[in-house]
């Protein structure tokens, strides 16, 4: 179905199907109708792409996706909406949609059971609310997935898409690059959904690749990580030490072995410097 960025169209299809707005869902469907072409041009590459889209709404971006992947499977959490997708997105064949929570779903069982001999990628409005959960989540599950397009709000965009050692890099800056390249593909205003947010969005586009450093272990780099960004206006000497109860005078020793200033603040830190802290502690205390 055309048109489907007209509100008058879209008034018509909810009101037809008894649906309003539910906040606690963070729904705010796109209406602008030169957004969601863009992002679908982004996250298609070929006619062999498999496309996984998170939270389709009433299919706008759906629309756009269909015709230009080889399937797409659209995941659902509200269930309000089946029947409207089924009327507004009923005349594809390449289309499954699923009524779940992206959180709580296999995700490597569904890639192989739908996509079999595709490239796959991911590409979703998604709900503020749920932003960094679910960009985590596919990145920690390493999905074979070539890259994931993302409509965020602009003042997540920029920290997901900041480079290290920049004001406005923060933890999951770096968890993000450890595992992608991301890249800010453009602004949306507030005015391109309805209902209208009170903040700008942005497209970004994670590539993801191999990480570029190697610790020791995950966990306990991303623990360091975590701890040095936690109290982001102390040096990452204070910071890690409060964050993880360590001594002070032994952080300032991993501090001294790992290359890494005193007085460092943490957004001044490149993954090979946090690999290198989580690496002197993990010799120490494992």
């Amino acid at each position: 179905m055309e048109r489907l960025t007209d509100r008058g169209v879209i008034k018509e299809i909810l009101n037809r199907h008894g649906f309003t707005f539910s906040k606690a869902l963070g729904q705010n469907f796109l209406i602008n109708p030169s957004v969601c072409p863009r992002m679908a041009d982004a996250a298609v590459s070929s006619d062999n792409v498999g496309v996984i889209e998170i939270g389709p709404g009433i299919g706008v971006l759906t629309n756009e996706l269909l015709k230009r992947a080889k399937k797409v499977v659209a995941v659902e959490l509200d269930k309000r909406l089946l029947p409207v997708l089924e009327e507004t997105l009923g005349e594809y064949d390449n289309l499954k949609v699923i009524n779940a929570d992206v959180m709580e779903l296999d995700l490597h069982k569904l890639i192989k059971d739908e996509f079999g001999g595709m490239e796959v990628a991911v590409c979703a409005n998604l709900p503020y609310y749920i932003t960094s959960p679910v960009i985590m989540k596919l990145l920690e599950d390493r999905l074979p997935v070539k890259t994931i397009t993302v409509m965020v709000q602009k003042e997540a965009a920029q920290r997901l898409c900041a480079q290290p050692g920049t004001r406005d890099s923060s933890a999951i800056t770096a968890a993000v690059r450890y595992y992608c390249d991301p890249e800010l593909l453009f602004h949306v205003s507030a005015g391109s959904f309805m209902p209208a947010p009170k903040v700008d969005s942005a497209v970004i586009q994670l590539t993801l690749r191999e990480p570029q450093v190697q610790p020791k272990s995950e966990e306990l780099f991303f623990k360091v990580i975590k701890a040095a960004f936690a109290q982001r206006r102390k040096t990452v000497l204070n910071s890690i030490s409060s964050s993880l109860s360590l001594d002070k005078n032994e952080v300032s020793d991993i501090l001294n072995i790992a290359g890494v200033e005193q007085n460092a603040r943490a957004e001044r830190l490149t993954l090979q410097n946090f690999s290198d802290i989580s690496d002197v502690l993990y010799d120490r205390r494992y």
